[in-house]
């Protein structure tokens, strides 16, 4: 198990024990004081355009959420959560306000990880394609997917299903083409965004640096 993993059970079993102490079903946590792993850093991944472009291309109706993840630093379920709405194609910008998580098959709907709603731009050239994904649509509906209000847009299986035979088909064209998965997106899209000259804070939409101080000595690194 990963550090990042053990960490992040450790705080849960925690926090549980925590309330078990303050309502008198233990005497004390066991699970504070414990020695953990530490955190260790992982070098991101990131793609060029040239081979956004070739991913997208390969991930056939999936194409405009491929660029849509690359170029605006959004999650996946913040991504699938998106509505007509929450698109405004005048100031190029689009408003986060939810996410939908996978729970137990069903997609429940939530604030996004922050916790707070932020605004973030996408550029030009993807006004065309997210416009004609919008037409037809009501307001309330999902950009991207079927469009109604609950058809949301699993996450693929890094491992097998569309994604990998995009994957596996880009290393065709291109041999070094990386294994990424979708979350490597994200970091892609802030990568692009700082070497045309974005603000760090900007480029997230809101209060907190997407990438700590650490990470921008390789960030603009080209693969």
């Amino acid at each position: 198990m990963r550090p990042t993993s053990v960490l992040r059970a450790c705080g849960v079993l925690a926090s549980i024990l925590d309330v078990a102490v303050r309502d008198r079903r233990v005497l004390s946590n066991a699970a504070r004081g414990v020695k953990l792993p530490r955190k260790v850093g992982e070098e991101h991944i990131y793609l060029s355009h040239q081979q956004v472009a070739l991913l997208a291309g390969q991930c056939a109706r999936n194409s405009t959420m491929v660029e849509f993840l690359a170029y605006t630093v959004l999650r996946w379920g913040e991504t699938t959560a998106l509505r007509v709405k929450n698109l405004d194609f005048s100031r190029r910008r689009v408003n986060v306000h939810q996410k939908a998580v996978g729970v137990g098959g069903a997609f429940v709907l939530g604030t996004p990880k922050s916790h707070q709603s932020r605004s973030v731009p996408f550029p030009g050239f993807l006004s065309t394609p997210l416009k004609d994904l919008c037409v037809g649509k009501a307001a309330s509906s999902l950009v991207f997917g079927t469009g109604t209000s609950i058809a949301f847009v699993r996450p693929p299986d890094s491992r097998r299903g569309w994604w990998m035979a995009a994957l596996k088909k880009c290393q065709v064209d291109d041999p070094n083409f990386p294994l990424i998965t979708p979350h490597d997106l994200r970091h892609t899209a802030a990568s692009l965004a700082i070497s045309a000259g974005a603000n760090v804070k900007a480029v997230q939409g809101d209060a907190r640096a997407f990438l700590r101080s650490d990470d921008t000595g390789y960030i603009c690194r080209p693969l």
